[in-house]
């Protein structure tokens, strides 16, 4: 013991608990930058051409698809779905999704055939 004062072994706290050198609570902990999410895999140029292709292609299905629906006056959730044989919300989502998903292009493709819907370039 250390005149004036108590070791660090022997401090107390309010309520008169021991508290040890690792016991006490860093008043910085929560000032720390949080702990970075995993690092995404790196796409290789083959893949981004691929993706960027996928893309294009969803945009015209998604393009053609659409104004075939408006035509025949098909607008509500329910009737698209029908039209695309699945259920309206699911419909409606493949058609206005602005992020890329597996599965898309083969999904429209299929929308596009049951339609009747020719698209260029395709």
């Amino acid at each position: 013991m250390t005149s004036g004062g108590a070791t660090q072994s022997s401090a107390k706290d309010d309520a008169g608990h021991s508290r040890g050198y690792h016991g006490e609570i860093s008043l910085f902990s929560d000032l720390l930058p949080p702990a970075l999410p995993p690092a995404k895999p790196k796409l290789t140029p083959e893949e981004r051409r691929a993706r960027q292709a996928d893309r294009l292609t969803t945009i015209r299905l998604r393009m053609a698809i659409g104004r075939e629906l408006e035509e025949r006056g098909i607008t509500t959730p329910v009737a698209i779905g029908a039209a695309l044989g699945m259920p309206g919300v699911e419909a409606i989502r493949l058609l206005i999704r602005h992020q890329w998903r597996e599965g898309d292009v083969a999904r429209l493709e299929a929308a596009a055939a049951r339609l009747g819907v020719q698209v260029p370039g395709l």
